[in-house]
């Protein structure tokens, strides 16, 4: 065997190793270190920026449906129901699952038929987050429900997390079932998280918006009839409410040195409230007319039609619009209209390819004026749909 060695070579000593066993474990824990801090800092940026998107919606979300409160309700309806530091609860034809219906702000096809109408005394019940029950009437419109229903937000502790300072959000439209609308809801300070102002008009001076007092409320509509005679006086201080100031302060979620918050405070307008509809044209129309309806020419049609009605061209002449309604014959509700139709022709007709051959179905006519008032539904003899 040839052993065959270079000048000066030569392997690492142990101490040698050693030494670069610790340098590569100071890199190595360097490193691990940089990218520990830097995934935290990731973890923490998403989370800011989850917080801010969470803070976001709950703002648009209250603005986009308390703005709406008082549309569409009835003279006798209030339009705002319950307000105290946490809940606030409203009146409003916010939406409806029916197409054509020109009464309500929104149309969703997918909302629920118990959220598309106004409670009724039958349905009262207790607001959650008070021991205030509501309704005590039934509101209609020319003996049928109004189609305003009661919206409520509340803040309530979240006894799902260890903090004792912790709220949701929730919102709940009539009895239906409350959903959240936020997490990891703090109370700013003693601010309250509601806050409301409202109209005041000093003997001799211009009408002014005030700071209602937190020590006042909760403040509640106890009358039943809205703008009757005992709906007056302290008892009528919700009616003037014409503001709601929003305050909270948002979490991640976290506490201690990983905690982070954002405070937040918006003014949120009720344009609605306050206002009475226009009585402008007088006593509810009159119809005096009966829709007629026939099978329509082509399957699955039904042709509606009906005359000028009697206040239309005689009369006080203020028909607006003529509204429809269908249902089965199996079905006691008339529910939701179906659609509006301008006057202003001769004669009327209307096609409904909404129905399904060989079902039966009955038409509801009224007229409607500008108030907007209606007159009393006439309704056609019942129809099979070819």
């Amino acid at each position: 065997m040839i052993d065959i060695r270079r000048d000066g070579e030569r392997g690492m000593t142990l101490v040698e190793m050693m030494l670069a066993l610790l340098v590569f474990s100071f890199v190595m824990g360097a490193t691990l270190a940089f990218l520990k801090a830097q995934s935290r800092g990731f973890a923490l940026g998403s989370e800011r920026v989850s917080m801010y998107q969470n803070t976001r919606y709950i703002l648009n979300e209250m603005e986009k449906d308390l703005r709406t409160a008082g549309a569409g309700t009835t003279d006798a309806q209030p339009q705002l129901i319950y307000a105290s530091t946490t809940v606030i609860a409203v009146n409003a034809n916010y939406w409806t699952n029916t197409a054509g219906d020109v009464f309500a702000v929104y149309y969703n096809p997918d909302a629920p038929d118990s959220a598309v109408l106004a409670l009724t005394q039958a349905q009262r019940y207790t607001l959650p987050g008070t021991s205030f029950a509501y309704p005590d009437t039934s509101y209609l419109v020319s003996g049928l429900n109004s189609g305003a229903e009661t919206i409520i937000f509340y803040f309530v502790l979240d006894t799902t997390t260890a903090r004792a300072d912790d709220y949701l959000l929730y919102r709940k439209v009539n009895v239906s079932a409350p959903e959240v609308v936020a997490r990891n809801i703090l109370q700013t300070g003693t601010t309250p998280f509601l806050q409301y102002y409202r109209q005041v008009t000093p003997l001799g001076s211009p009408a002014a918006i005030v700071l209602h007092a937190a020590a006042s409320l909760p403040l509640k509509h106890s009358v039943k009839i809205h703008l009757s005679p005992g709906d007056t006086g302290a008892i009528a201080h919700i009616d003037s409410l014409r503001a709601v100031r929003v305050n909270f302060t948002a979490s991640n979620g976290r506490t201690g040195t990983a905690e982070r918050k954002r405070t937040i405070s918006r003014m949120i307008l009720l344009p609605n409230a306050g206002l009475a509809n226009s009585k402008s044209c007088g006593d509810p129309p009159i119809l005096g007319v009966i829709p007629v309806a026939v099978p329509g020419v082509t399957p699955a049609t039904i042709k509606l039609t009906w005359a000028k009605g009697t206040d239309e061209s005689a009369g006080e002449k203020d028909i607006e619009r003529y509204v429809v309604w269908r249902r089965q014959s199996i079905t006691p509700d008339w529910g939701d209209p179906i659609v509006s139709i301008p006057s202003g022709q001769p004669t009327y007709q209307y096609v409904d390819f909404g129905v399904a051959t060989g079902l039966q179905y009955y038409y509801a006519l009224a007229a409607q004026d500008c108030t907007p008032s209606l007159s009393p539904m006439a309704s056609s003899l019942i129809t099979t749909a070819p």
